[in-house]
């Protein structure tokens, strides 16, 4: 892993420029297990994302990648796992979240689903993510992606090249700490908070008890 992280820096630094922002919000690697949310840009974002983390690392991928010519081995190999849209898919994702985080590795996540378009705007979060941190009882680390979208958005079929990506992470936050026994609506609003963190608008995640 240490030999696959240097192949994908030196090509990520060389073809796309990628600059790590605040990189001291990273949890050491001796850190309780924690889970990474972020939004989706390219089918790279996994990899730069967990270039810096020294550690064992798992993200949920698109059931029909793993059938993929060589990428299917791959990720299988770096730690995916699928995940579909059907109610026993998701059953299923969410038993093999919880197992892997339950084990101490760290979780990445994409609520929206699938890549962002080229404009760069942020499709809708769904709320598992935050449904998987509440039921783990662990932090969620958000890490926002930039200018993936000139580099390989929806509807482009190969990326293109020397464009600049930025990641940047966020500090963490526990919503388990914050909503004890949350209902579905303040789900929904702890998810567009985050969503709205990750867009660049830091708000705080709190419950409406803590606010009043």
């Amino acid at each position: 892993m240490d030999i696959l992280r240097l192949i994908g820096y030196s090509i990520s630094k060389t073809v796309w420029f990628i600059r790590y922002v605040d990189q001291t919000n990273i949890p050491p690697n001796d850190s309780p297990p924690f889970l990474i949310v972020a939004n989706h840009q390219t089918y790279v974002d996994p990899v730069w994302i967990c270039l810096p983390l020294r550690r064992k690392i798992r993200y949920m991928a698109i059931g029909d990648a793993f059938s993929w010519p060589l990428i299917g081995k791959l990720i299988r190999y770096i730690g995916a796992f699928p995940v579909s849209t059907t109610r026993s898919g998701a059953i299923s994702a969410m038993k093999e979240s919880l197992k892997t985080l339950r084990d101490g590795a760290v979780l990445v996540v994409f609520p929206e689903g699938a890549r962002e378009f080229d404009d760069g705007e942020l499709l809708e979060f769904k709320t598992g993510a935050v449904k998987i941190a509440l039921q783990a009882k662990v932090p969620i680390l958000p890490v926002t992606i930039s200018g993936g979208n000139r580099i390989w958005p929806q509807k482009q079929r190969y990326p293109k090249l020397f464009r600049r990506v930025t990641i940047t992470y966020h500090p963490l936050i526990d919503p388990a700490e914050m909503y004890p026994a949350p209902s579905d609506e303040e789900i929904s609003e702890m998810t567009g908070q985050l969503k709205a963190i990750i867009a660049g608008e830091p708000r705080s995640i709190s419950s409406s008890s803590a606010a009043e």
